[in-house]
């Protein structure tokens, strides 16, 4: 290397060395993820803290506390029939909803993919109720479903079949399921979306394969895809079916737990005996959190299992 090209290589300033996350001392871990870790528990860890606390004392507005022990979750498991109706009520909405967002989701997803006529506009009318609040979508569908004048009983009236028309709201019989639609047609766009993605990540030589085998539609979705699909339907199912358990806002808008219980659900009660009822006790209420709180761990731990023991494929 001759003197001249010696000197050029001096004169050119080194790349600064690459910041290595491995390399960084502890007490720089520490002073990084301090703010984070803070804000973490101050409104993750402690509330999750202080509920199990509470609901073994009870809490009157004076914040002094009496230890009850257990004497809560007794009169909670013993004699409170509206808290056996809260959990009726999350379970069929849980059960019934899920199903219907997963399957619902899927063929609209299987529609794009098969790409129907006005796909693209078809895909941004059935994702825009995702990117809404629950307090529109809420306020949206009380208005639908209005005796005099809302769109549903208009629809029936039109079409000769007004003998059907309901109180959708105002109905125990109907209240439930109503406020099930509404939730079901706000977030069939999100599983669509989901299913979607997995349906392009799908190996296009398998689905070739298939056409060149003469395989129909329906036996290629049978055999094929939905096989394949698998570990997406498992996890939007126990998403799905988590995200329900704990449902309020859409209840809280369009019903607030009525008509006579019929949709009253475990979150809407938590809140009714911690701030709307007047009873002064925090003890209570968090007694009903903790032990759903359990039960939704419980539900997630067995779907989590159940998915460890399906086969994973991997694309």
């Amino acid at each position: 290397m001759t003197e001249r090209a010696l000197r050029q290589r001096a004169a050119t300033p080194s790349p600064p060395l690459a910041l290595d996350a491995r390399r960084a001392s502890r007490a720089t871990l520490i002073i990084l993820l301090a703010p984070a870790l803070l804000l973490y528990a101050a409104f993750m860890v402690y509330p999750v803290l202080r509920t199990f606390w509470n609901s073994v004392h009870t809490i009157k507005p004076n914040n002094v506390p009496a230890f009850v022990g257990l004497d809560n979750f007794r009169a909670l498991l013993g004699h409170d029939w509206v808290f056996w109706k809260a959990v009726g009520n999350t379970a069929i909405f849980a059960i019934f909803a899920t199903i219907a967002d997963v399957l619902g989701g899927l063929l609209l997803a299987l529609a794009l993919f098969s790409r129907v006529p006005f796909a693209r506009f078809l895909r941004v009318v059935w994702f825009t109720p995702v990117l809404m609040s629950y307090v529109v979508v809420g306020i949206i569908w009380v208005w639908i479903y209005d005796y005099d004048w809302g769109l549903a009983n208009v629809i029936l009236r039109a079409v000769g079949l007004g003998g059907f028309e309901q109180s959708w709201l105002g109905d125990p019989r109907t209240a439930l399921w109503s406020v099930m639609v509404t939730h079901i047609w706000k977030w069939l766009g999100f599983n669509m979306i989901i299913f979607l993605a997995a349906l392009y990540a799908l190996p296009v030589d398998v689905l070739g394969a298939a056409e060149l085998d003469n395989c129909g539609w329906f036996a290629k979705l049978i055999h094929i895809i939905i096989p394949m699909l698998k570990p997406t339907i498992l996890n939007l199912t126990v998403l799905s079916f988590v995200g329900k358990m704990m449902i309020f806002d859409l209840v809280w808008i369009m019903t607030g737990g009525g008509p006579l219980w019929s949709t009253e659900t475990v979150s809407t009660y938590v809140y009714k005996r911690a701030f709307d009822w007047n009873t002064f006790d925090l003890g209570y209420p968090s007694a009903i959190a903790v032990l759903w709180f359990l039960i939704i761990l419980v539900f997630i731990f067995a779907l989590t299992q159940i998915m460890r023991q399906r086969e994973r494929l991997e694309f």
